[in-house]
Parts: structure tokens; C-alpha cells; sequence
């Protein structure tokens, strides 16, 4: 007994000398740490100070904290960022769908602006910007060394005021300028309607207008086309989104699917991990579903593509997506302003993170682009309509076929020129509405 109490009493005495051991170097480490951030904190207010007193102009103090503030948020990421009232109210309008401006979504990279996509039907995309376009001066300055706000204010300014940006694009031997008006953008987040017997959804971003207009304007153009028998299938169109509210990807992607993880989220602390299922009721009632995507679908967009493309609910066709896969995290702050934080990163239902790497297609389709010579060659060679035997004086009329027959050819040549005619004016699109004509017909046999 004697023995078994000095073992004990020695494993007391070993467990304290080993909680000290370990113990003391930790307190000892979270001291130093602490030390450090205030010696730095320290040496911030020195320069502050510096500044302030001995700058070769007068400088406004509160601008100058805005400035270490988002200095200190642009450092972690493209996405995180400070945004003082004015931009933190504007950044609110927009989520509600409209709101003044050029039309584009942008990012930095490489100390140039990047266009993530121009949004539909907006000043910069009548312009002709493009997603993929490389921005590197505004009105003649040069963006080179800005921060992306700073680079964005460049690009503000009054309503119908003119601006010029020169752009650089792949493909193009020498950079070019383009003339922008800037204007109210008013978004219709989704527009549907009939191609043909198939429904095409479109999606310009995601805001909170969103899943109202994909349901409400879906149920009005199958009531159009006499109800869900008569659909072929959907093309869902996210080329050129550039995003926006994670809650409005989750109730898209909820109206394809029955039911499976639609996005799950990971943050720094395992416990605010979140995983987000999809409940019961698919609008289409399981029509075949084409995906549609480009460089210029980013974010909330690859959580829908992502998400039916793991539940094999839909063919994704097109290029590869732009590639971010974090969520930001807008937190209000003293004074009216707001923190964008880029707080989790996002995972399909199969796991996989598209950070970077964006969502590969099933089928790639590439989306040629105009060319204005091709097309005065093509007019000039095919100005006329191509001869047939019917063109052909003393021809033999066909009188085997009825009425309906006859009405019947005609319908299908007409559709057969509208299928050609959207060819040229939109080839991704195109393709699309044929890959879910042959769906829709194995689907039947």
C-alpha cells in the first residue's frame, strides 16, 4: 500500500513538472505574441504620426485610417475589402437590383483590373467588353499600382458621363480603347422564355430577386406552351454571372432537385462548418437539364453548375468557370461602414473545392467569336437564297402529300431556320437547345 501511494504521489509530482514544462512555454509564446502585435501597433501609431505632422500636404486623418483599413483587408485576398458608408449603402441597392454604374464585375490579378463578366443588356456590355478583358487604364491613367476600390472609383462617376478604359485581350496583338456611358443599371436577375419546345432560363446574377423571377417566369411560359408535356427540356444559362447572394444559388439549385447536399461550407473553426440539403419538388418534374457556362460564371453561379452536375441532374456544357470558391461575409461596422470578409470556402456535394480551378464542362463548347470581316465575306457569298428544285422553271409539283403534310414540312423548315439562324447568333446556345432535343428523344423511345 505504502509503494502504490508513492507511485501515486510520484505520478502527481511527474504530471505537475510535465504541465509546467509544457505549460510554461505556451503562456510564455501567447506572451510574446501579444508583446509583438502591441510593439507593432505601436509603430503604426508612429507613422500615423509622421504622416500626419510631415507629409508634404495636409492629409485628412480619417482617410487615412480608411486606407490602413482596407490596406490591411486587400492583403489577404481579392474579396475581403472595407467599405466606407457610401460604398457599404451601394453594395445594399445592388443586392436589390439596381443601381449606377458600367455593368461589370471585376477582379485584380496581376495588378491590373480583370473583367469577370459584363452583365447583360448594361453599358459595358453593349460596349463590347468582354469577360476575360484585362482593364489597364481609365480615361488615361494608368491603374497599375492601385488597389481593385481604388481602380473602381476611377471607373465612378456621374450618370451619362462618358468614359474610356483601354483594354487588353487575348487574341488581340495591341491594346484598345473602349467608350463607355455610364448609366443606371437596372438588373432583371432572370429572364425566361420558349426556344423552339425548349425553356431557356437566364441568370444574371443573384440577387434577391432571383428565385422569384426563375419560378414565376418559368410557370408562366409552360402555361404559354400548353403545360410540361409539351417541354422538351430547360436550358439553364449562367454564362457571364458573375454571382451574388449565396442564399439565392441554394433556392436555384433547390428548384432542379429532389433532394442530396446542394453546397456545403467551411470556415476556419470546424464547428461553423455548414452543409446545406435540398428539399423535395423539382419545377421541371425531372425534364432533361443543360447547363450553360463560360470564364465569366463565377461564384454563387458555380454553386448551382456544381451542384447539378455532382447529382448528375444536368449536362454542364461550355468552358471552364471563373473559379472562386469562397463565401464573403459583409459585417456592419461603427459608423456606417462594412467589412467584406472572405469567411468559409464552398465544396460541391462531392467535396470538391473549385477555388481556382472553376467547373470543367461535361462537353465543351466554345463560343466563336465575331468577326466582322467573316461576316461582310459570308454576306457577300451568300447574299442570295440557295436554288432548289422547286426554284426551277417547269418543276413537277409534289402532289402526293396532303394539306397537312405539306403545312407540316413547312413548320419544320421554319423551325429549321430559326435553329440556324440562332446558330450564328449565339453557338453555345445553339447547341444547347440540340443536345436537349436528343435527350428529349432517347428520354421518349
Amino acid at each position: 500500500m505504502k509503494k502504490f501511494l508513492m507511485a501515486a504521489i510520484g505520478g502527481t509530482l511527474a504530471g505537475a513538472v510535465l504541465t509546467t514544462q509544457v505549460a510554461g512555454p505556451l503562456l510564455a509564446q501567447d506572451e510574446g505574441r501579444s508583446t509583438t502585435v502591441y510593439q507593432q501597433l505601436d509603430l503604426f501609431g508612429d507613422v500615423f504620426e509622421r504622416i500626419r505632422a510631415q507629409y508634404v500636404e495636409e492629409v485628412e486623418e480619417s482617410e487615412l485610417i480608411e486606407a490602413a483599413i482596407n490596406g490591411m483587408l486587400s492583403s489577404l485576398d481579392p474579396h475581403s475589402s472595407y467599405l466606407p458608408p457610401e460604398d457599404a449603402d451601394a453594395m445594399r441597392v445592388q443586392t436589390r437590383g439596381s443601381f449606377g454604374g458600367l455593368g461589370i464585375e471585376v477582379t485584380q490579378e496581376e495588378g491590373f483590373v480583370k473583367v469577370v463578366s459584363p452583365m447583360d443588356d448594361t453599358p459595358a456590355d453593349q460596349a463590347g467588353v468582354l469577360a476575360g478583358d484585362f482593364i489597364t487604364h481609365v480615361d488615361g491613367e494608368s491603374l497599375l499600382g492601385l488597389t481593385l476600390d481604388e481602380a473602381v472609383d476611377l471607373m465612378r462617376g456621374p450618370i451619362g458621363s462618358e468614359i474610356i478604359v483601354t483594354i487588353v485581350r487575348e487574341g488581340e496583338d495591341e491594346p484598345f480603347d473602349i467608350s463607355i456611358i455610364r448609366d443606371t443599371i437596372k438588373l432583371t436577375a432572370a429572364t425566361v422564355r420558349q426556344q423552339g419546345e425548349a425553356v431557356v432560363i437566364r441568370i444574371t446574377t443573384f440577387n434577391d430577386q432571383t428565385y422569384p423571377n426563375v419560378t414565376e417566369g418559368f410557370s408562366e411560359v409552360v402555361e404559354e406552351m400548353g403545360g410540361l408535356d409539351n417541354v422538351e427540356g430547360v436550358v439553364l444559362d449562367l454564362r457571364n454571372n458573375p454571382g451574388g447572394l449565396l442564399k439565392q444559388a441554394i433556392a436555384v439549385s433547390d428548384a432542379f432537385l429532389e433532394g442530396g447536399e446542394i453546397v456545403s461550407t467551411r470556415g476556419r473553426d470546424p464547428e461553423e462548418s455548414d452543409r446545406v440539403n435540398a428539399q423535395p419538388g423539382d419545377i421541371t418534374e425531372g425534364k432533361p437539364l443543360v447547363v450553360l457556362i463560360n470564364g465569366g460564371s463565377a461564384s454563387a453561379s458555380e454553386i448551382v453548375a456544381g451542384a447539378l452536375q455532382d447529382h448528375h441532374r444536368g449536362v454542364v456544357v461550355g468552358t471552364k468557370s471563373f473559379g472562386k470558391g469562397s463565401v464573403q461575409t459583409v459585417m456592419p461596422l461603427r459608423g456606417d461602414g462594412a467589412m467584406r470578409l472572405t469567411t468559409a470556402r464552398y465544396y460541391t456535394p462531392s467535396g470538391r473545392s473549385i477555388q481556382a480551378l472553376g467547373v470543367s464542362p461535361d462537353i465543351v463548347v466554345e463560343q466563336p467569336q465575331p468577326s466582322p470581316t467573316a461576316a461582310e465575306d459570308e454576306e457577300e457569298t451568300n447574299g442570295r437564297p440557295p436554288r432548289t428544285e422547286a426554284d426551277l422553271r417547269g418543276s413537277l409539283n409534289n402532289d402526293s402529300l396532303s394539306e397537312d403534310e405539306i403545312r407540316q414540312i413547312e413548320q419544320e423548315r421554319e423551325e429549321a431556320e430559326e435553329a440556324a439562324q440562332l446558330r450564328d447568333e449565339d453557338f453555345q446556345l445553339s447547341y444547347a437547345v440540340d443536345l436537349l432535343h436528343g435527350l428529349s428523344t432517347f428520354g421518349r423511345e
